[in-house]
């Protein structure tokens, strides 16, 4: 396979096949550095190892399991331009393991999310302070706010933080140190309902069901799995008027 570079390669592979965690020591290559090129070449090579490891790594979190080696002796069979598939059977066959990767992803993880946040879910509906929306969506009022009331295609300014139920941060608003200007009807309809109950001025804390979220899609380059419960603190701000600009 002579264009062993070109993206659809790199990316099928770094995306889709996973490590076998019990290997035999893979080669370590005894030659050194002497001079700039020789560094720049190791640079080289050192970027697609990392980020196709990465990768790797992730990928087994789904149980799909391939031999660490085979994937190095894929590569190397490639670079000396005597690969033992052509072109058009590697990429086939790329495409195949990819889609089986989406699939054990949603399956696995899918499940294992399921699970926990209908668990949280439970646990969470028996709190003091908590309350449940004929949706499904619960919500606790940290602080009460003051000002007017946002509609369903209203924009809103919020400041938030959203982690999942084992407490992994996702996205926040408080580390980008910037509020977020949104349209209450481009969102997941667990924030639709949610921001509609608040008034400016308030904070409250949402756990929101995966049918209310991003359902069984899985989101943000992995960070959210299948069927996760998302959990998010978020201060109401501000009310825009939508001819504004939203910032984003």
């Amino acid at each position: 396979m002579k264009h062993i570079a070109k993206p659809l390669a790199l990316s099928a592979i770094a995306l889709t096949v996973v490590a076998c965690s019990k290997q035999e020591p893979y080669p370590v290559s005894e030659q050194k550095l002497e001079n700039q090129q020789d560094k720049q070449a190791y640079a080289l090579g050192a970027s697609v190892g990392s980020f196709v490891a990465a990768n790797l790594d992730r990928q087994e979190e789904a149980d799909l399991v391939l031999d660490r080696n085979v994937v190095i002796a894929g590569f190397v069979d490639a670079v000396k331009d005597s690969s033992k598939l052509s072109d058009k059977e590697a990429e086939d066959l790329l495409n195949e393991l990819r889609e089986q990767a989406v699939k054990q992803r949603q399956e696995v993880l899918g499940a294992k999310a399921k699970k926990e946040g209908e668990d949280y879910l439970a646990e969470n509906a028996k709190r003091d302070g908590v309350k449940v929306t004929d949706s499904g969506l619960q919500y606790e009022v940290l602080r009460e706010g003051d000002g007017a009331q946002p509609q369903a295609d209203d924009f809103v300014e919020v400041h938030y933080k959203g982690t999942l139920v084992n407490g992994d941060v996702f996205d926040s608003s408080y580390e980008r140190q910037k509020p977020t200007v949104l349209a209450l009807n481009r969102v997941i309809s667990g924030w639709t309902e949610g921001l509609q109950l608040m008034k400016v001025g308030a904070k409250y804390r949402f756990v929101i069901p995966a049918e209310l979220a991003y359902g069984d899609r899985e989101m943000g380059g992995g960070d959210i799995p299948p069927n996760s419960t998302l959990i998010f603190e978020v201060e109401l701000l501000d009310i825009k008027n939508p001819e504004q600009d939203s910032g984003e």
